[in-house]
This record gives C-alpha cells, sequence and structure tokens, in this order.
C-alpha cells in the first residue's frame, strides 16, 4: 500500500483489540514506525522494533500535549480509542455514562486531532483514520449515551475533513456494526473481525475514501436509514419496547 509503506503511525487504545489490530496490519502494510499508544504502554505487546510504546489517555490534555511533543514525526493518525457504557437515555447512571463516552468518543479525538493536523501538515499532510460506528447514525435505546458520542464524533469528522483538505490530509471515518473485541464481548450478536476492519480502513486510507464501510451490517444501516428511516426506528421501538415487557 503505497500511502502506507513508509509511514509513521499512531494508533490510540493499542494495547488490545482492534488497537492492536491496526498496529500488525499497519506493519504487515510496510509502516517504518507505529507509536502504540496505551493509557498504560507496558500492556502494548510490541513484537516488532518498529513498534514504540507510548503513554496516551487522550482525556488528558497532558498527555496529548506530551504525546505530540514526543512524536513529531507521525504521518498517519489513527483514533482508535473509545468506551461503551451500554446506557439508555434515561438510565439512573445516564449522566455518568454520557460525560465518560464524550470524553473519549468526542472531546478525545478533536483534543488529538487539534495538537497533531500541525504535526502532518509539517510532514505533508497524510491521513487521520477515526473508528465510528454503525451508531453514529442512529440511536440504539439501549446504548443511547453512545450513540450520541458516536454521532458527534462523526459530525467531528466530517468538519476536520473540510477543514483539513487544504493542508492535503485526507480524513477517513470507519464505520462498522459490532466488532469481536471486548467492547463487544457481553453482545450475542453477529461479530466482525478486527482484521477484516482493519484491511478495509487501510485499503480506504490507500485508495483516498473518505467513508469507509467496514463489513455488511455498516452497509445494510447505511442503506436502511437513507431509504426508509421510520421502518427502521419502528423495528428498534419494537424491540425496546419487548425488553421493557420482560423487566
Amino acid at each position: 500500500m503505497r500511502k502506507i509503506t513508509g509511514c509513521v503511525a499512531l494508533v490510540s487504545g493499542s494495547n488490545r483489540g482492534l488497537g492492536h489490530a491496526f498496529c500488525e496490519g499497519l506493519l504487515q502494510a510496510g509502516a517504518a514506525k507505529i507509536y502504540a499508544a496505551a493509557r498504560d504502554p507496558s500492556r502494548v505487546r510490541a513484537r516488532d522494533s518498529r513498534v514504540v510504546p507510548i503513554k496516551l489517555d487522550v482525556t488528558s490534555v497532558s498527555d496529548v500535549v506530551s504525546a505530540a511533543s514526543i512524536c513529531q514525526d507521525t504521518t498517519i493518525l489513527v483514533n482508535n480509542a473509545g468506551v461503551l457504557r451500554d446506557s439508555p437515555m434515561l438510565a439512573a447512571d445516564a449522566e455518568s455514562a454520557a460525560r465518560q463516552e464524550m470524553e473519549t468518543n468526542y472531546f478525545g479525538v478533536l483534543s488529538m486531532v487539534q495538537r497533531f493536523a500541525p504535526i502532518l501538515a509539517r510532514n505533508g499532510g497524510g491521513a487521520i483514520v477515526n473508528v465510528l460506528s454503525v451508531a453514529s447514525w442512529f440511536t440504539n435505546p439501549f446504548m443511547a449515551t453512545y450513540s450520541a458520542s458516536k454521532a458527534a464524533e462523526e459530525v467531528l469528522t466530517d468538519a476536520i475533513r473540510m477543514q483539513l483538505r487544504s493542508q492535503q490530509t485526507h480524513v477517513v471515518g470507519v464505520y462498522a456494526g459490532y466488532i469481536d473485541t471486548d467492547m463487544a464481548a457481553h453482545i450475542n450478536l453477529p461479530k466482525t473481525s478486527p482484521q477484516q476492519v482493519v484491511g478495509r480502513s487501510l485499503t480506504g486510507v490507500n485508495a483516498g475514501i473518505d467513508r469507509v464501510f467496514a463489513d455488511e451490517r455498516a452497509i445494510e444501516v447505511d442503506h436502511r436509514v437513507r431509504i426508509d428511516r421510520t421502518a427502521f426506528y419502528e423495528e428498534l421501538q419494537q424491540r425496546w419496547n419487548h425488553a421493557e415487557s420482560q423487566n
């Protein structure tokens, strides 16, 4: 992959799941260096000399500023770190859940982009990859606070794509349904492998695609929300009503 080969990437949330898969995929595609960022860098599985573990909590401004200072050669930023609290909007702990998800999924991404956009500009433009979700497009009542954070992150992604186009930074939004990681371990529904999500994401970066549909669920939901949003929401309402009747 010509845009990946020789790149210097920073991947947030690299210690496990999709973040670890991004590191592996970038290595296989020929990245020159990968800053594998995690709250606890000792937990990063760095089996390749090209992997450089760094400490990064995206909700900590001091951590983000430190990472930007260290990683001045970054050409691809992968905003992967995310939080899911599975909270309906009116649950007892909804406000706490919403704040945690917004801090990581929205404000954390904004903080990273603000500090790394100038670095990418100095290094020729590069790319930003934001891991979004099909939940960016609709309200899942069972995880409504998460949907709100991902909808906000999608607006952020669209906005920075327009603002950073003049510096030749390619901004990619990645959309998928449930991914087979710890975050979705408790969900008994079909899941997509992290390797597929990474493969399609890197192909999208290479091809200059702005919106990557990483699995069939993303294709299906995009179609249904655009074609008949009312029917789609009626199904969600029925699922919610059924769940309430079981309580």
